[in-house]
Parts: structure tokens; C-alpha cells; sequence
């Protein structure tokens, strides 16, 4: 009779084609260093390369190829969102290439940038461990990861867009667009065949349904739901 061979360790071992290659992006060494640490106890999971700079993001991704780049938004003391423009470069780089963002920052239009620049994911960095594995995976099978926070401002967010887009009217999203090429009430009166006193009235009428004071801040709230 035949004895039964050992299992080797290496049968064991994820193959190379299953581990998951992950680039660290943070500015801060040691917590790099935290979550090498944390990430690496898992046998799917490889750190195969570290960077704190945008340029150094480049320079590390094109040179080792990562399924996953897990990255702050804030890379330097001159700015909080930096990780946003390294996002969009990436993304554009590298379509196939999975970013998931790992941040303090949770803003519901923070979270809705990180996506439009290319995020298939957003967690908070008080995550538990679990859920940042997760959402590691997730990310690398192509699909989108959030922690609870993060959908919750994504679905705000959309929610608000689609509000707000009910709320106006079709005249009123046309004063909203010539506001914003910085016309006064009397050049979009005139764009518009309208008075200046119609012009106005409109622009009232945006501002309280936006929930805004000023020109100004309408401008503004309309370029973040997306409405111009």
C-alpha cells in the first residue's frame, strides 16, 4: 500500500497569478510601514512598492506594474488633495489598474471627485482591518469598494444632483450656465431675450433652491452636483 506523499508548502501558497500586487501611497513613512505590516499577514496580498509623492506614484507604478494602488489623497504639506490629480493620471495611465483610496478626508464631494478621478474605491483610515482587506479584493476582482461612510456620502451626493435637478427648470439651468461664464443679469437678459428683471428674479430662484446666498456660491454648488 501506497503511503499518502506530504503536502508540499508550496501547494499551500497562493500561486502567483492569485496574489494580489499592491503600491502604497502616503507621505507618511510609518504608516506605510503599519500597513505593509497589516497587509502582508494575508496570503494573497503582496506590498510591491511604497511612495509619498505624486511623482514618485508614477515612477513606482509604471515601474512594477501594481493590480492595486491603495493611496491618500493628501501626498504634501502645499495640498490636501493631490492624491486626486495623482488618481486621474493613473487612471488614465493605467485604465486597468485598481485605486482605492485610503484617507481621513471624508466629504460627500471629496468621495465624488476620488470617482470621477478614477477611484474604484474609498475607505477611511479608522477602518478595521477586515474591511480594508475586503475592499483590497473587491477592488482587485474590478468591482467598487466603500466603507459604510463613504457610500453614504456617494448616495447623498447623487441624491442631491438628482434633486436639484428636478427642482430647476430648464430656463433657470440656462441663467445658471451664462452665470457662470460670469455675464451679468443684463448680458443674459440679452443672451436670453428676457429682462433684467426676469434675469433676476431667475437667479433668486436658483440660489434658494440651492440653498445658497450668493452668486457666486450658486456657481459653485451647481459645478459640484454636476448641473453645469
Amino acid at each position: 500500500m501506497t503511503s499518502a506523499r506530504p503536502i508540499s508548502a508550496d501547494v499551500l501558497r497562493p500561486t502567483e497569478r492569485s496574489v494580489i500586487r499592491i503600491v502604497l501611497v502616503d507621505d507618511h513613512a510609518m504608516l506605510r510601514q503599519g500597513l505593509r505590516s497589516v497587509l502582508e499577514r494575508e496570503n494573497d496580498l503582496r506590498i510591491v512598492g511604497e511612495a509619498s509623492s505624486l511623482a514618485e506614484a508614477l515612477a513606482v507604478v509604471d515601474r512594477v506594474g501594481p493590480d492595486i494602488v491603495l493611496m491618500d489623497l493628501k501626498l504634501s504639506a502645499s495640498s490636501d488633495y493631490e492624491g486626486l490629480t495623482l488618481c486621474a493620471q493613473l487612471s488614465s495611465a493605467h485604465p486597468e489598474l485598481g485605486l482605492l483610496v485610503l484617507t481621513t478626508f471624508l466629504d460627500d464631494h471629496l468621495v465624488v471627485r476620488a470617482v470621477h478621478a478614477g477611484a474604484r474605491g474609498y475607505v477611511v483610515k479608522d477602518v478595521d482591518t477586515t474591511e480594508l482587506v475586503r475592499a483590497i479584493r473587491a477592488v482587485s476582482r474590478g468591482e467598487s469598494a466603500f466603507d459604510s461612510r463613504s457610500a453614504s456620502a456617494v448616495v447623498r451626493s447623487l441624491n442631491r444632483q438628482s434633486s436639484a435637478k428636478d427642482r430647476l427648470t430648464d430656463r433657470e439651468l440656462e441663467v445658471l450656465r451664462l452665470l457662470a461664464n460670469g455675464l451679468s443679469n443684463i448680458k443674459i437678459g440679452e443672451r436670453l431675450y428676457i429682462s433684467p428683471t426676469t434675469v433676476k428674479f431667475h437667479v433668486s430662484n436658483i440660489m434658494r433652491k440651492l440653498e445658497v446666498s450668493r452668486r457666486a456660491e450658486a456657481v459653485y454648488a451647481a459645478s459640484k452636483q454636476g448641473l453645469i
